[in-house]
């Protein structure tokens, strides 16, 4: 479980409060004058540099004086909308760009003079670097801590050029996040909402529902793969109320952290930046009978893993054990303590692995559901600070039995099984529930899917124990 820091929660009520009495209108326009482009009398550093004098002084924070360093930069941020509030996020080129940071303003709005695309250079004497909830970013020393520049002292330091240019969006993949796409304007190519949030009767709008107190968080994935981001939409946007699309396509905006620095999230500055065209979703396949209340007494398979040799992987009794990516796989374990296994338990995960991308299969023997009635599933799983990784049940009636066949087979999700969320305790196991396969049809297979990396934020481990499939 997370630990939640007070001060932190007390520190966003109120801005909260404060950005409240600040929105109430926002009908502004970009004023039209004329902007000269300034003389910089001194030396025009950028992004990256501004980061690694940070990183190379190993301080939590550093102030400039007597440098005269001005950093140039793009506004890719736009409070217009009410999404962003009293903050600049600038990245180091209008197209391909490799750096960003956030500059703390105490100014609403600033859309009308910092506009979306303008280049500016700010100054750095007089201010100072840190890491603020998981990003860089500039203002004035506090201690060791970030204020805002204040309205006075605005235009000395964030100083506009006369070029508007065009920010073109980086194309990037949700698993290609990293440190180094932080507070840059990108682009995510064939996403949609999750089916839960936007068909069916309970639609979601984007921060509207009873649940967001702070923003609302909307779950985007990724249909050339496993991967998701969660989009933040801060409840005093001007769009809060609207629902989500429901198609699929592009989505363009800022990538950063969320307010406790524990996971990814996209902010968008309007939702005109999704562009989601295809009507044409890539939902998968669910067998969903629900949950059964008895278990019959005839066996198909089982496995508590008590025959397995710690530390390797999971082999016999009909498991395929496939690698797709990385380098881990399923493998038995024993543990003692607070975190302890079932005896010996199975897992995977992909904690100093050093691997970009971590997708590790368990797929039992096949089943079939003709020749047997009232066929249900059950096992129990555990997890070790799970992070982002993810652990999938799922099930195919065309796979052919190969490790080369896995890939190209039609696979459908068990949505009634329950896995254990980041959530829950890791000292805890959780059943997942007497699983009712008696809809189905045909022979099918049942896979644990694991999807991580090396990461830090998806390098979380799943424990997996008593698989069971009976039949009456």
């Amino acid at each position: 479980m997370k630990t939640i820091k007070l001060n932190k929660i007390i520190l966003l009520a109120l801005s909260l409060v404060v950005f409240n009495a600040c929105v109430q209108d926002d009908d502004f326009d970009t004023p039209s004058v004329i902007v000269i482009d300034p003389v910089i009398n001194g030396n025009i550093i950028d992004i990256d540099a501004v980061i690694g004098n940070l990183v190379q002084s190993g301080d939590d924070i550093i102030t400039f004086e007597d440098t005269n360093n001005y950093m140039e930069g793009y506004v890719i941020s736009s409070d217009e909308g009410g999404n962003f509030f009293e903050e600049i996020v600038l990245q180091d080129r209008s197209e391909n760009p490799t750096a960003g940071i956030v500059v703390q303003v105490d100014v609403n709005p600033l859309f009308t003079i910092y506009e979306f695309g303008r280049k500016i250079y700010v100054k750095l004497d007089g201010l100072s670097v840190a890491v603020d909830n998981g990003v860089v970013q500039i203002g004035r020393a506090n201690g060791n801590e970030l204020d805002k520049i204040s309205a006075a002292k605005m235009t000395e330091h964030l100083i506009r050029t006369s070029e508007t240019a065009t920010i073109v969006p980086l194309e990037v993949s949700i698993s290609d996040f990293s440190n180094d796409l932080e507070s840059l304007f990108i682009r995510l190519n064939d996403v949609q909402f999750n089916r839960d949030d936007v068909l069916g009767d309970d639609l979601k709008t984007f921060a509207a529902e009873d649940g967001d107190e702070f923003d609302g968080e909307r779950l985007l994935e990724s249909c050339a793969g496993s991967s998701s981001v969660i989009l933040s939409t801060s409840t005093f946007s001007d769009f809060k109320s609207l629902l989500l699309p429901a198609n699929r396509g592009s989505i363009d905006g800022i990538l950063t952290r969320d307010f406790f620095d524990e996971f990814y999230t996209l902010v968008l500055n309007t939702p005109e930046d999704i562009n989601f065209t295809n009507d044409v979703r890539c939902d998968p396949i669910e067998l969903s009978c629900g949950l059964a209340t008895t278990i019959g007494a005839n066996n198909l398979f089982e496995d508590d893993f008590e025959s397995q040799s710690i530390n390797s992987l999971i082999s016999g009794n009909g498991w395929t054990n496939f690698i797709e990516e990385g380098s881990e796989g399923w493998e038995a374990y024993t543990q003692t303590g607070s975190n302890s296994s079932q005896g010996i338990s199975a897992r995977v995960g992909s904690f100093n692995s050093g691997d970009a991308n971590s997708v590790a299969w368990l797929i039992t023997p096949q089943i079939d559901l003709d020749a047997n009635s009232d066929v249900t599933f059950n096992f129990e799983t555990s997890n070790s600070f799970s992070d982002g990784s993810t652990m999938e049940v799922l099930f195919s009636n065309d796979w052919d039995g190969t490790e080369a066949g896995i890939t190209t087979a039609t696979w459908g999700i068990l949505p009634d099984a329950y896995v254990t969320q980041d959530s829950d305790s890791f000292a805890n196991w959780f059943e997942s529930g007497n699983v009712d396969l008696s809809c189905g049809s045909g022979q099918i297979y049942i896979a644990f899917k694991y999807v991580g990396s090396g990461q830090s934020d998806f390098d979380g481990t799943y424990e997996l124990d008593f698989v069971s499939i009976d039949a009456q």
